[in-house]
């Protein structure tokens, strides 16, 4: 097939460090490559891909400086791109709606002749990135939400959202699985926490297990200077904490210092505190075999087999009886799951059967279209 992948402007393809929307991007793109389909992505142009690339701007928004609140340059990338598209040829156009400029594809692709179909990689409202403040400006992009497809990352992302938008299919996103090695040799007496550094991530709950297990605990992400909030909380709540002998922060980590840490950590704790979408962490430490305990908010309970890829708990007791209960689980087992269920090649196959479904679906719009023009004829 040929396919159009718009990527946000706002990180790198892959990201440097924290970026779960491009990672999931990068899989996605290299793994359809790799399977044959001719795959343009218009990104940044620090994007390392093995399609197409066709940047509009030499660097990511982030990477330039660019605070969030600065929407510019993130509409005149999504507009161009969707210029491109109407200027070429493609079977069909994936687009991916992440952060808050995001919002402005739903009006740019309403009009797009070609078939389409947007990934809601995160959840609504999209018109809150200033503090605290939350605008009402979602409503009024629905007057386009039902001519742009919509697919979720996940049952429960799906069932939550009450707009009047358009699903047509569930992908769960996946990670190639030959890049992830298993190693049960070099397992280590720590715990494992990775994220961005906001309360809903559930860092401070993390440390708390940790402390009430006299555990070491490493504590790998970001810190998003642009968001006060999250500045505050690192600053107040998980800073503190850190001595640097039983909890540890490593700062921002690559992808190579991700591997390493999998590999080593004897469980990654997910205490998260909000309804996440997906929760991309969890798959790539089970990819490397690293169980993983979470609370079962969100996606946590399509993604962790309890009892088999690791365990769902409902609060801080509950995730301190489980960590007795590691060394029931094999690792092996822990990563086979991961590769039947969230493998880039599982990804790609799913979603080629949404781009037919949608293409499907065109074909019929047109022929309706077609049937009612002639009828209407003289």
């Amino acid at each position: 097939m040929r396919i159009a992948q718009i990527a946000p402007p706002w990180i790198s393809i892959p990201p440097k460090n924290y970026g779960g929307t491009e990672n999931v991007l990068h899989h996605l793109i290299e793994e359809q490559v790799a399977q044959g389909h001719h795959v343009t992505l218009i990104a940044p142009g620090d994007a390392n891909t093995s399609a197409k690339q066709v940047p509009f701007f030499p660097k990511s928004l982030i990477e330039d400086g660019t605070p969030w609140q600065a929407h510019l340059k993130a509409y005149y990338h999504l507009f161009k791109a969707v210029e491109y598209v109407k200027q070429h040829r493609f079977d069909i156009v994936h687009a991916h709606l992440s952060s808050t400029t995001d919002m402005y594809l739903l009006p740019l692709l309403a009009s797009l002749h070609t078939p389409h179909v947007t990934t809601l990689h995160s959840h609504f409202p999209f018109d809150n990135n200033i503090g605290t403040w939350v605008g009402d400006a979602d409503q009024y992009f629905m007057e386009w939400a039902p001519s742009v497809p919509l697919v979720a990352i996940s049952e429960c992302a799906r069932a939550q959202e009450t707009l009047p938008v358009k699903f047509v299919g569930v992908v769960h996103h996946g990670v190639p699985m030959e890049a992830y090695r298993p190693d049960d040799h070099r397992i280590e007496d720590f715990f494992l926490w990775i994220g961005r550094f906001v309360p809903e991530k559930g860092a401070h709950l993390a440390i708390e297990v940790a402390k009430r297990c006299n555990a070491r605990l490493l504590l790998a992400g970001t810190i998003d200077r642009y968001v006060d909030a999250s500045v505050r909380y690192f600053q107040q709540v998980v800073k503190p904490c850190i001595d640097d002998a039983q909890i540890c922060y490593l700062g921002p980590v690559n992808k190579e210092q991700k591997t390493d840490l999998f590999s080593r950590a004897r469980c990654f704790l997910n205490p998260i505190e909000w309804e996440e979408p997906f929760g991309m962490v969890m798959i790539e430490a089970m990819a490397h075999g690293c169980p993983v305990i979470s609370f079962p908010r969100g996606a946590a309970p399509e993604i962790i087999a309890h009892g088999k890829s690791g365990f769902l708990v409902r609060n801080v007791d509950e995730m301190i009886q489980h960590i007795a209960r590691l060394d029931e689980l094999d690792r092996k087992q822990v990563r086979q799951h991961a590769e039947c269920h969230f493998s880039a090649r599982v990804m790609v196959e799913n979603y080629i059967h949404v781009y037919k479904k949608v293409l499907l679906l065109h074909r019929g719009s047109l022929a309706s279209r077609f049937s009612e023009a002639v009828a209407l004829a003289p």
